[in-house]
């Protein structure tokens, strides 16, 4: 029996409530890669973002980079 591998991910995510009281919920993965979650409450919405985020790590993989920084 294979051993599970557990793999964790920080991704900044930002959440606020609409104007018709629904949470939402955002993350960019990647560049072009982002997801998004809804609900009647914060966590609904946190939870429906988690959901999404590891359907596109399993379809996309784990990124390398979560973000770059530039110095100017």
């Amino acid at each position: 029996m294979a051993a599970s591998r557990t793999t964790t991910v920080t991704v900044p995510i930002t959440v606020e409530c609409d104007e018709d009281g629904v949470w939402c919920a955002h993350a960019q993965l990647r560049p072009g890669v982002g997801a998004h979650g809804e609900g009647a409450t914060e966590q609904e919405a946190l939870d429906d973002l988690r959901e999404a985020l590891v359907g596109l790590i399993e379809e996309f993989g784990v990124p390398r980079e979560l973000s770059v920084t530039v110095a100017a």
